[in-house]
């Protein structure tokens, strides 16, 4: 089983930063995707960026050129630096990791992100 908990949301104003920090624990994979997935109210949940074993991160059109995505595999653990932010990410941001094996899929909680003046 693999528990994923996120961190690091929190309020910040129009043109501000957060990062986000994931950490995957328990039976890790040896091939494993991690990603980053948000969802506005009343929206279906998105993907924001993704990094597959081996390969570089991914992004959405909407955070391309202002959000970053890293993953450590020693650690098992993923960021996402959130810069020039806007109204339009407040959402609740969630880390998701899949064994690329099997297709197996695990969620954290979800963090809250508003950006808001």
């Amino acid at each position: 089983q693999v528990r994923v908990v996120e961190s690091g949301g929190g309020l910040v104003q129009p043109g501000g930063s957060l990062r986000l920090s994931c950490a995957a624990s328990g039976t890790i994979f040896s091939r494993y995707a991690m990603g980053w997935y948000r969802q506005a109210p009343g929206q279906q949940r998105e993907l924001v960026a993704r990094i597959f074993s081996g390969r570089s991160p991914a992004y959405a059109n909407s955070v391309k050129g202002r959000f970053t995505m890293s993953r450590d595999n020693a650690k098992n653990t993923a960021n996402l630096q959130m810069d020039s932010l806007k109204r339009e990410d407040t959402a609740v941001y969630f880390c998701n990791v899949v064994d690329e094996n099997s297709g197996t899929s695990y969620w954290g909680q979800g963090t809250q992100v508003t950006v808001s003046s």
